[in-house]
């Protein structure tokens, strides 16, 4: 059985694991002091949607929880680190924690490469601005089952890490 990794979807209903191509994103500033006025920045990001469906459908939260998500060859122009196949075989294979792969998409019309998720730049965008942009935005891709609970693990794993001051020193 062949499992698809995506489908397209359009309309203004969010579910977990939807790419939002050129989405507005507020970035605060890097210190804010009371009573100070905000100078916010605004940038455009392709996100996907980290937050729990069943949480979007009944409405239960406002912010919606996004990640950036850059295409490869994008992502290694800008991490010039990552550029090896040895660092590219490691994200694929769910090792660095920070970061996780997506297959390409081959729907006519929406064809991507190797996407990469950035777990370590994560956005909250409000339900109703989200909602009415993509309703506006036409058709886009929706990550499908298994891949978008794969990718939700990921994330859970990412974000429970737990760094121990002291370690259990190896046994010899």
């Amino acid at each position: 059985m062949i499992y698809e990794w995506y489908e397209v979807v359009e309309g203004g209903e969010i579910q977990q694991g939807d790419i939002i191509r050129a989405c507005q994103i507020l970035v605060p500033p890097v210190t804010l002091f009371q009573g100070q006025s905000l100078d916010l920045k605004v940038e455009e990001y392709d996100v996907i949607v980290m937050s729990q469906s069943c949480d979007l459908v009944q409405k239960k939260i406002k912010l919606v929880l996004v990640c950036p998500i850059w295409q490869l060859q994008e992502f290694e122009r800008e991490n010039a680190n990552y550029k090896s196949p040895k660092m590219r075989e490691s994200i694929r294979r769910g090792q660095v924690p920070g970061y996780h792969m997506l297959n390409k998409c081959v729907i006519s019309g929406f064809e991507t490469e190797y996407q990469i998720v950035d777990f370590k730049s994560t956005y909250a965008v409000h339900i109703d601005f989200l909602t009415e942009f993509v309703a506006t935005t036409g058709k886009r891709i929706r990550l499908l089952p298994p891949y978008r609970e794969h990718l939700s693990q990921a994330f859970a794993r990412f974000f429970m890490r737990v760094g121990l001051p002291t370690d259990i020193a190896p046994f010899k």
